[in-house]
């Protein structure tokens, strides 16, 4: 579809949300429940990141994902890692070919599963560090190095893994360089009573269920651009870096309790996929602003893998997730222009709009980058009382 006209920011907003409803509606076909585990891996995709969904067997981790797949139109593969897998099972590998005229052999490079929009890792810790690290130059660069030749993978392209939590017979642990790479890493857990109630009458029957598509690869490469382009301000931006640098237990000004409990703390990556997940969120939620609600929300799946805890935090029963809460509490959103100062204040969430509801998407085609669109000035946030 052909559209030409500039778009206000305001209805770009609309068409997303309107995307978004949709693209819920036909994965609740076959998912269900699991609302936060669907928004954050939208969050992912159109922040254009990768994504570690960590839960027990049988929460539907993989289904999700394929699921999500059908429902956004593009390419997907799934790979299998277990031990015995090789990086050119991956990457892919050469053949030699021989002409049946010539009798004339030259090599042919047959790509590997890699090359997709989506692929799903599934159970991305069974297999040698030597074969986990062949995602790595794809995931950070999105290209592939066979035989001294590149390869560049066609975007959109995102990097779906699963993890098992509790069974850690023939696993082996991903490197910090690699956990790093994944944006967020979302955590699945039980289902309620009545969710899974439905799951057993739903999957106990033989009615075929059609996922209709809903996007495709050149309107998820539209919403990406639109997210880059969303306002933030730099109050916002200072209390991201802020809480990030308080999770660093030898950073001068970092809690007590930070240097209590951690090892280790998030690096820069961490702050920038703050930003760019808040950004996503905000667009999602109908806004074209990232507000300082946003940013608590996507601190647990951002940080919760990239900070480290000691035997002390250990021994006392707090794991990550118990930090990142803390480090929230202790350090309070600034208003414009003032300072960033930890402090032992709870914070009060700021109240976000409800999404406009959706019937079917229209999106645009994408486009080159270009001048972003007029901003909305956000309302400036009220002051917490007592700063």
């Amino acid at each position: 579809m052909s559209n030409t006209t500039p778009l206000s920011p305001e209805e770009m907003v609309r068409r997303v949300c309107q995307a978004k409803e949709k693209l819920l509606r036909e994965v609740h076909k076959v998912i269900v429940g699991q609302d936060e585990m669907l928004e954050q891996m939208l969050i992912c995709i159109f922040a254009r990141g990768h994504c570690l969904t960590v839960g027990v067997p049988g929460l539907a981790k993989t289904l999700t994902v394929s699921t999500l797949a059908k429902a956004l139109q593009m390419k997907f593969n799934r790979i299998q890692f277990t031990p015995d897998l090789m990086p050119s099972d991956i990457t892919g590998t050469e053949i030699i070919d021989v002409d049946p005229e010539t009798n004339e052999r030259k090599f042919r490079f047959v790509r590997g599963p890699i090359f997709t929009n989506i692929s799903l890792a599934d159970e991305i810790n069974r297999t040698p560090p030597k074969t986990q690290a062949a995602l790595l130059q794809a995931m950070q660069e999105y290209e592939v190095t066979v035989a001294g030749k590149t390869y560049p993978l066609e975007p959109p392209f995102f990097v779906m893994a699963t993890q098992n939590p509790i069974e850690q017979e023939g696993t082996y642990p991903l490197p910090e360089a690699q956990l790093d790479r994944f944006m967020l890493s979302i955590y699945i857990g039980y289902p309620n009573k009545e969710e899974e109630r439905q799951i057993v009458m739903a999957t106990t029957q033989t009615k075929k269920i059609d996922i209709e598509p809903v996007l495709q690869a050149s309107d998820v490469v539209w919403i990406q651009q639109l997210v880059r382009q969303v306002v933030v301000s730099e109050h916002i931006v200072d209390y991201a870096v802020e809480l990030v640098r308080s999770t660093r237990p030898k950073e001068k000004y970092s809690p007590q309790f930070v240097q209590n409990w951690l090892a280790w703390g998030a690096g820069p990556r961490a702050a920038q996929s703050i930003i760019l997940t808040s950004k996503a969120r905000a667009i999602l939620n109908g806004r074209f602003a990232v507000s300082g609600d946003d940013i608590r929300a996507m601190c647990f799946p951002v940080l919760r893998h990239r900070i480290f805890t000691n035997f002390n935090a250990d021994a006392e029963g707090v794991d990550v997730n118990d930090v990142i809460a803390k480090i929230i509490e202790a350090v309070p959103e600034p208003s414009h222009g003032d300072p960033v100062a930890a402090k032992t204040k709870p914070i009060v969430a700021a109240p976000t709009s409800k999404p406009t509801p959706a019937n079917t998407p229209n999106l645009p085609p994408p486009t080159p980058q270009t001048t972003p669109p007029p901003p909305i000035v956000p309302t400036p946030p009220k002051k917490h009382h007592g700063n």
